[in-house]
């Protein structure tokens, strides 16, 4: 397998909205980020993935982009912009910026042109229909609850919007959309920029068919999700836009491709295909999940977690490339989540870190993952900001009649707000993101989980993404070694192996609060020195890999001999 600097990054996500106040409006800028670059550079990270700075109504959290070549005057100006790169890559950081083109901002001047008659030339740069008798084109469900059709009286038809009522499709089998975006791609690629993270990438293709999806008991609408992820001309799109940007420049790609499966993976990202470096699948993030999708909290076992997450690893083992994530700006906190936020917070999030790291792909880190955070559980809705939550809430409630604390327990354990509460800067007021009132309540934990306590603390959730980096850095094995799991039926332990020639780790992660043994016969008679773990206290090597205790959320990591 061919070595890229891509495959041994490791990205940081910066959520910038709620980063970094630099001037005390209570909301996060790039002058905010380019105050925190060394502490990214302490901690190690390669390059920054950086959510949406583009101009935008913000109806979506900037993922609506109303002008793709300017910066939403709440996070500063072009020239921010410009000395945040600067700093960046002086430090030896790279940027990787959100490309969001499934959709824009009805605001964008495109969709403005395209609504006004049916006869603009920009009419056919979104996918507009006729109604069917006296509702929608069709049947489909927004991803934030409703139609995902809006009925448009200049013109007397309707706009697909996949995502908010503002967030209108692009037209992809248009070639004039397509060459406007490239030519988007590559003003920003000039600029300097290092890659792109692809906004649901994979649903740039629809069926042109446009059919009715069956409606599920407790529905309103059907699941176009077939007809619009994964399309039949997504491949074809995705290879124009890697010959005709892409390929003239040294830059990472990841594409998240919600639905997406192992199989679709390996054609995404295979290097004979010329498409994109990595992709992101939620097949793991979907666990635990059932009729209303996440919002239905059914238990998680770890057998499936560990299917999930191998099948990924040895369908990608040869040809393409893992992207490895616990966390982003639209899932709840992992250590709340996987781990255990109270007693176990510490040891459960080293432990979750170890377990991922150690897999074969591009880990990514969001912002507030290395100190630990946590899920955040305000007790009224009028405290939570993201869109799909509250449309989520309102229909439950209002539609359907459910109660409303049973409502808001699901957005205390799925809400995207649990990722998106202010960085926990240090213990003073509102943890140190900013002077003023922030746009979104800080979680009340951050007295005691912050950077400033984890930076001072050695044995800190900080220092250990921070040592996982360096090993990574320093061991060929982590990076490019081959996956085996082990122990495929236990409900206890994740176990895995890496091997790169004569080279070999063996993973032993403990998933719950009791002891745990790892009984592996196959290692009976060998030796384990270690190469890595977050036990506290005294640590001595393996004599016999053949049983292994491991405490509560331990993670034991072994150089076999």
């Amino acid at each position: 397998m061919a070595k890229q600097w891509w495959k041994e990054s490791v990205v940081y996500q910066i959520y910038p909205r709620s980063f970094n106040d630099s001037n005390g409006d209570g909301i996060g800028d790039i002058p905010g980020i380019i105050e925190k670059l060394d502490y990214l550079k302490e901690l190690g990270i390669d390059v920054i993935w950086l959510s949406p700075v583009y101009d935008s109504p913000n109806d979506d959290n900037g993922y609506d982009i109303r002008d793709y070549k300017a910066i939403m005057d709440e996070f500063g100006t072009m020239a921010d912009f410009d000395t945040l790169l600067n700093e960046a890559h002086n430090r030896g950081i790279k940027i990787v910026m959100d490309l969001v083109v499934n959709h824009t901002s009805d605001e964008h001047a495109w969709f403005v042109e395209s609504k006004s008659s049916k006869d603009n030339p920009k009419r056919d740069y979104y996918i507009w229909k006729e109604g069917k008798g006296d509702g929608p084109p069709t049947n489909w469900e927004s991803a934030f609850s409703g139609s995902a059709w809006k009925y448009d009286e200049t013109t007397g038809e309707y706009f697909l919007h996949i995502f908010s009522k503002k967030q209108p499709d692009l037209n992809w089998e248009n070639e004039d959309v397509r060459k406007d975006v490239y030519d988007m791609m590559k003003w920003w690629l000039d600029k300097g920029i290092d890659g792109f993270r692809m906004d649901v990438i994979n649903f740039i293709s629809k069926d042109p068919r446009f059919p009715d999806r069956e409606v599920h008991p407790g529905k309103q609408y059907g699941d176009g999700g077939k007809y619009f992820m994964n399309g039949p001309r997504i491949h074809e799109f995705l290879h124009e836009m890697n010959q005709e940007v892409l390929s003239k420049y040294d830059v990472m790609t990841v594409g998240e491709m919600p639905g997406a499966t192992p199989d679709e993976g390996k054609l995404y990202t295979a290097d004979d295909r010329e498409e994109l470096n990595m992709v992101f699948h939620f097949e793991h993030m979907d666990i635990g999940g059932g009729e209303l999708g996440k919002w239905t909290l059914n238990p998680w076992e770890l057998t499936e977690l560990k299917s999930i997450l191998s099948k990924w690893q040895y369908a990608l083992e040869e040809k393409g490339w893992n992207s490895l994530y616990w966390n982003n700006h639209d899932q709840p906190r992992v250590v709340s989540r996987f781990g255990n936020d109270g007693e176990y917070r510490k040891k459960s999030a080293k432990m979750l870190a170890t377990c991922l790291h150690m897999m074969k792909g591009t880990p990514y880190i969001y912002q507030g993952e290395e100190i630990g955070m946590t899920n955040v559980a305000f007790d009224r809705i009028e405290d939570y900001e993201d869109l799909e939550s509250l449309n989520m809430y309102e229909e439950r409630v209002n539609d359907f009649g459910e109660d409303p604390g049973s409502v808001l327990e699901r957005i205390h354990h799925r809400g995207r707000d649990n990722a998106r509460t202010p960085f926990q800067w240090n213990a003073s007021k509102h943890g140190g993101f900013t002077d003023g009132t922030p746009w979104l309540t800080v979680n009340p934990n951050y007295t005691e989980i912050n950077a400033e306590e984890a930076v001072n603390d050695p044995d800190s959730v900080f220092h250990f993404y921070k040592k996982l980096i360096e090993l990574r850095k320093s061991n060929d094995v982590v990076v490019y070694g081959r996956y085996d799991l082990l122990l495929e039926d236990s409900e206890a332990i994740y176990a895995f192996t890496r091997t790169l020639e004569s080279d070999q780790l063996l993973v032993l992660c403990n998933f719950t609060g009791e002891k745990q043994t790892a009984e592996l016969d196959d290692f009976s008679g060998k030796q384990g020195s270690v190469f890595l773990t977050n036990r506290e206290g005294q640590v001595v090597d393996a004599e016999d890999l053949k049983e292994v205790e491991l405490e509560p959320y331990e993670a034991m990591v072994f150089t076999v001999k």
